[in-house]
């Protein structure tokens, strides 16, 4: 903790990122249980419109059998429909605008949910599934992206860690509030809990802005306060042509990928063990608790250290050595609790080495990188894998669970490759900033914005 007093203390942007980490991180943690209860559910009308119940059925299909699958599968095409919406934003209206505008609509988003949820509208859970997972990966990205933009690459090794830290405390939080407050408030209300943390993070936009400044000044850069111009789909051209965003793109397929088989095995468990829709939300809160907890003990004792002393290659390969040897372990033993385990270290590992050495990457790269490409890396790529295996899961589980194990191994070994071949890929990017840490080690003057 000395580390982090140290930290806080040299660093004055550290605080407002801890916050802004915090609040995100605590502010989606309240949903993401309540949208796992929606995707665990075999009550097709507690997710689905009935029109869409009534036109599959005169199809011949039962939706409670691929809740999952038509979950995904909509999530995916909404979120190509919005990846123009994001680029037309980034290009044509500087930071200032479009990150408040972004996190502005969320807030928007969740008041009209909370009259739907209260009103008990017919098809709230798909809806609101697909909107939280698009939420999720469009507010993290940012905020990643703007954290490249106030801290270089030196000042990342050192901090980016303990912001991690600050996000998993609010995503062990955040859970909490959702099982102590779901039975004496109610679904709808826990949505207007999620949108008081989000309001807190526009006042983080707001007061890191002139580190931002600053830092591009340092670099003898322009402010960043302009728009960036280019196509709306420049992010997918960035992606192609450089080595470390398709390097990236790829770890992240294979990530994603035994991710998605583990989830799908999880949602299986608790159909079966937690029919009612707060038991099932209580369950998957503890585990998110776990993973959380897992997570926070890491970045505070290991993530800055690891990234400060030896760079970025173990905190990337570890991951999904962890993950081929817990698929082994299940192929071997498939019994329930494995899954929780390995579910536990998969995301832990993730959230508290990868995600963090990932993200040191971006300050090494020029804004329509960390805005554009990564913005396509982060929402496109993933949940079109999150489609792509969810009905991989749904063919490979005709062959027994073994078999899905044994996919999720193939996933972990493609994933560890694709973590290597961020290492060698990140060496053709330019090394740590020379600039002074002056600047950013101290209070902006009165004016400068």
């Amino acid at each position: 903790m000395s580390g982090l007093r140290k930290a806080l203390a040299q660093t004055p942007p550290l605080w407002w990122s801890l916050l802004y980490f915090f609040c995100l991180l605590c502010g989606y943690y309240v949903l993401r249980p309540v949208r796992d209860a929606m995707g665990a559910s075999s009550d097709a009308a507690t997710v689905f419109p009935h029109a869409a119940i009534q036109w599959a059925q005169s199809h011949g299909l039962q939706l409670k059998d691929f809740v999952l699958q038509v979950l995904f599968t909509c999530t995916f095409v909404v979120m190509i429909a919005l990846q123009p919406v994001y680029g037309a934003l980034v290009a044509r209206f500087p930071r200032r605008v479009f990150l408040p505008v972004v996190y502005g609509i969320f807030i928007l988003c969740l008041f009209a949910f909370h009259w739907a949820f209260h009103t008990q509208v017919p098809g709230r859970g798909m809806v609101f599934f697909v909107w939280t997972a698009i939420f999720n990966l469009f507010a993290v990205t940012v905020f990643w992206s703007y954290m490249a933009d106030v801290f270089d690459d030196r000042q990342a090794r050192r901090v980016y860690g303990y912001i991690g830290a600050g996000g998993t405390a609010g995503a062990v939080i955040g859970p909490m509030l959702t099982q102590w407050l779901v039975q004496p408030l109610g679904v709808a209300n826990l949505l207007l809990v999620s949108a008081g943390f989000l309001a807190v993070c526009v006042l983080c936009i707001v007061r890191l802005r002139p580190w931002a400044i600053r830092r591009a000044h340092a670099q003898g850069l322009d402010s960043g306060e302009g728009a960036m111009g280019g196509s709306v789909w420049a992010g997918l051209k960035l992606v192609w042509q450089r080595p470390v965003l398709r390097a990236m793109a790829a770890t992240l397929f294979f990530s994603v990928g035994a991710a998605t088989l583990l989830y799908n095995q999880q949602a299986a468990i608790a159909r079966e063990f937690y029919p009612g829709a707060e038991a099932a939300t209580a369950y998957f809160a503890r585990i998110d608790s776990a993973v959380n907890l897992l997570a926070i003990l890491t970045q505070l004792l290991l993530t800055r250290w690891l990234l400060d002393r030896h760079g970025v290659a173990p905190a990337l390969l570890m991951p999904g050595l962890i993950l081929l040897l817990g698929f082994g372990v299940l192929m071997a033993s498939p019994l329930p609790v494995m899954v929780a385990i390995v579910q536990v270290l998969q995301r832990g590992s993730e959230f508290a080495l990868a995600k963090p050495a990932r993200e040191t990457l971006y300050t090494r790269v020029d804004r329509p990188s960390r805005y554009k490409g990564k913005a396509v890396i982060d929402t496109a790529i993933f949940r079109g894998t999150d489609l792509a295996f969810v009905w991989i899961h749904k063919a490979v589980a005709l062959f027994g669970t073994q078999a899905v194990f044994a996919a999720g191994a193939i996933a972990a070994a493609g994933m560890t490759a694709g973590a290597w071949s961020i290492v060698r890929a990140q060496r053709g990017l330019p090394g740590a900033d020379s600039s002074s840490d002056s600047a950013f080690d101290r209070q902006p003057a009165r004016g400068e914005s």
